[in-house]
């Protein structure tokens, strides 16, 4: 039985803003307020997607979030009609106005946690939407994104899709951000690594989102064999450098994976067990970097290791597709031109220009969520949301005509931004085969 690793991007929304709602993370906060680019945003996303489309990987699109998000203002006590509680939250209760308008369901990293057929009991690829609940904007996303798996994988003979976990500060949740599968092969049993940052109460500057609890539910719900699960706790050093998610300092596929010196609590432990759990499977390849190579405060601010690490088609080793701002950092750049020159597990680094989302906090890893399928599960996926050259032409056409090319702090008010987008969203239903009820307000 064969296998491919699809990866599922995330399409940037039409109100893509730089709101600086995400305490911990670096970028988000030092861009806030800063002028955005929707349309070149979405433009850059799908360009991505169409490169990997194009070279042959199996390549997916996950659909915006409603923008505004008037159910959370609802929920909040404004009332009237749409606009009117739009208008009255911006007077009242401008943060939550500025919640409800949330960019960050571009990054389908955090979209859910995926374990693929061959590690679970019951022979089935399962996803457990990510509740996020750490953070109020992004606390509003797991519903949405629960549908749009059921509308990616509908076919329940494949597909188990979960709920997100309870929206308790016990049970958070970020999901593939703070996830790796190491395998021999994409098709054969692996080893799943659960990482977080929290056990109980912490102490720390920065948010520790991911915490033991979600790690252990999602594994039993997973139906995954404990022998070859991992528990690994993510170092204080990473989290309060600003490393909010594990995707920030580690990224690992097949039988490699690619770290910084600080991304562990107990480095020597956690290698120790994934080699444990590997037994009979594969041989691990471990690649760390060490602190005096890429400090870890460049590793974060660069997004070394939110790069993407792909099996490329008809190439032995590994690519590693690096955010540009790699090539501008001469620590990270110099470890390439290294990394690469050997004889190690990746042969090729790739640098892409995805700036839009760097500036709001997330680099390439960050806007796809991997997804192994066999050929079977692959052929019951809704075949309308997997990119080809007529559907990356659709998208491209739609983002023209309903994008705005600059949103500055002061537009994000303007209620014509309601209209904008619920128009843009149901016209891209009909795209992506989503159904006429998909969002809230076509329902």
């Amino acid at each position: 039985m064969s296998a491919v690793e699809a990866n599922y991007d995330g399409l940037v929304g039409p109100t893509h803003n730089y709101g600086g709602l995400s305490f911990g993370n670096l970028a988000s906060t030092r861009n806030q307020g800063e002028v955005s680019q929707p349309k070149s945003a979405a433009l850059q996303g799908l360009k991505k997607m169409k490169w990997l489309a194009d070279a042959g990987l199996v390549q997916g699109v996950l659909p915006p979030h409603e923008r505004p998000f008037l159910p959370l203002l609802r929920d909040a006590g404004f009332c009237g009609s749409d606009r009117e509680v739009f208008e009255n939250a911006w007077k009242i209760a401008p943060n939550l106005a500025r919640a409800s308008l949330s960019a960050a369901p571009m990054w389908a990293a955090n979209a859910a946690t995926v374990s693929p057929s061959s590690d679970t009991q019951n022979g089935r690829l399962h996803f457990t939407a990510a509740n996020l609940s750490t953070m109020l904007h992004r606390s509003i996303e797991g519903a949405q994104t629960s549908r749009a798996l059921q509308r990616a994988f509908p076919c329940l003979g494949h597909f188990d899709i979960h709920q997100p976990l309870p929206a308790h500060a016990d049970f958070a949740d970020e999901g593939a951000a703070n996830h790796v599968r190491l395998c021999d092969t994409h098709a054969a049993p692996g080893v799943e690594l659960f990482v977080y940052g929290r056990d109980a109460d912490h102490h720390l500057s920065y948010p520790a989102r991911q915490t033991l609890l979600s790690g252990q539910a999602i594994a039993r719900s997973h139906l995954l064999d404990p022998a070859r699960t991992v528990m690994a706790k993510q170092s204080k050093v990473a989290i309060e450098a600003g490393a909010f998610h594990n995707d920030v300092v580690c990224v690992g596929t097949r039988n490699c994976l690619f770290f910084h010196e600080h991304a562990f609590d107990d480095k020597p432990r956690v290698l120790s067990d994934i080699t444990k759990a590997a037994t009979g499977l594969f041989e691990p390849v471990f690649l760390e970097v060490p602190e005096s190579e890429i400090p870890i405060a460049e590793a974060i601010t660069s997004y070394l290791f939110n790069s993407m690490l792909v099996q490329w088609p008809g190439e032995a080793r590994l690519v590693l597709i690096a955010p540009a701002e790699c090539q501008e950092t001469p620590s990270v750049l110099r470890y390439c031109q290294k990394l690469v020159a050997g004889n190690g597990p990746i042969g090729r680094v790739e640098f892409i220009d995805v700036r839009q989302s760097m500036r709001n906090g997330g680099g390439p890893a960050c806007l796809r969520l991997r997804v192994v399928l066999t050929q079977a599960e692959l052929a019951a996926c809704n075949q309308k949301m997997l990119i080809t050259p007529s559907l990356f032409n659709s998208l491209e056409k739609w983002v023209h005509k309903h994008y705005r090319d600059e949103l500055a702090p002061v537009d994000l008010s303007d209620p014509a931004l309601l209209d904008e987008s619920r128009q843009a969203l149901d016209a891209l239903t009909g795209i992506l085969g989503l159904g006429d009820d998909f969002y809230p307000f076509q329902r």
